[in-house]
């Protein structure tokens, strides 16, 4: 059987994200979704838990998935769970630089492969911390994340939103 890991914080899960795994379960037997905690992306908006709940809801409708959150290095999670390939998904070509580098660390580690996909440029725009600044802000980002996300979104109730100065 042919695993995929697909890795990422998804603080939170977008429509990019979700475009990633549909892609990756038709060339893969299964794909294992991981959220992770990246520390070098300061305090997150949602708990691992809540992550891992809220992707599981977004995928119901892809089979063959399965969904997991850890704290750990992402080879020794990919050995754990059997995966033979890392999927990273790329926006732009400003995350080919940062991404070659994790692939070719965790080949080292590891010697497992990374395959990258190209998001759909109607994706590519889409950042998690960038919907995470929207969101706090009050601006509505229900049409670039999947339904579940959308309203653990607007069910979060954030610190008072400043008022523009007038």
């Amino acid at each position: 059987m042919r695993i995929a890991l697909f890795p990422g914080s998804f603080d939170p899960f977008h429509n990019g994200h979700l475009e990633i795994v549909e892609r990756a379960s038709r060339l893969f037997d299964q794909v294992v979704v991981a959220a992770l905690r990246n520390p070098q992306k300061g305090a997150p908006l949602f708990s691992l838990a809540e992550r891992k709940e809220m992707i599981e809801e977004s995928l119901a409708h892809v089979g063959a998935v399965r969904v997991v959150s850890v704290d750990t290095l992402v080879v020794t999670l990919a050995q754990e769970v059997g995966a033979s390939v890392i999927v990273k998904g790329l926006r732009a070509v400003s995350d080919f630089e940062n991404e070659l580098q994790m692939a070719q660390m965790n080949q080292h580690l590891s010697g497992i492969e990374t395959l990258f996909i190209p998001t759909h440029s109607t994706h590519s725009f889409i950042a998690s911390k960038l919907l995470r600044e929207v969101a706090r802000l009050g601006g509505d980002v229900s049409g670039l994340v999947p339904i579940p996300v959308a309203k653990r979104l607007s069910d979060r109730q954030f610190e008072e939103r400043p008022r523009p100065a007038r």
